[in-house]
């Protein structure tokens, strides 16, 4: 049985293992600088960490951020990131059900949009966010790294 449901402060360890599956290669010492990361995303009204947690484990995650905004009537739109699921559980919807619930999240922000970035090249991966609702002919994406 899972559970799809925002996290808590004692997720840390077991999200920061989870991204592992991501593009992390290494886990971080989650306290000091990481731990101060995490202490203000929880307390960012507009920051939310959707996670899908099966049993003790986090299996699935995803983080949307609502950004206020100055135009569109002064509504605010919102930005996927970081959407994974662990090895050995994926293509059971649960990415899906994250997504499911960070639009949810957006909706009742009031939010006009939602945006999702990946740098999958999976066919596959954009089925899968193309049948969560996902177009990628409206905008084109940049991205400088810093």
């Amino acid at each position: 049985m899972y559970e799809i449901r925002e996290a808590k402060r004692e997720d840390l360890p077991k999200l920061l293992e989870l991204y592992l599956s991501l593009h992390e290669s290494s886990l971080p010492d989650p306290n000091g600088a990481i731990r101060d990361t995490w202490d203000a995303i929880l307390k960012d009204q507009n920051h939310h960490v959707i996670v899908c947690q099966e049993d003790d484990d986090i299996v699935s995650s995803c983080v949307c951020v609502m950004i206020p905004n100055l135009t569109r009537g002064g509504r605010p739109y919102a930005l996927i990131e970081n959407v994974v699921t662990k090895e050995g559980y994926r293509k059971r919807g649960l990415a899906g059900q994250c997504l499911a619930r960070a639009r949810e999240i957006a909706e009742n922000a009031g939010c006009y949009k939602i945006m999702l970035l990946t740098g999958s090249r999976d066919d596959a991966t954009h089925r899968f966010y193309q049948q969560s609702g996902y177009n990628n002919t409206d905008k084109t994406a940049y991205i400088q790294w810093l």
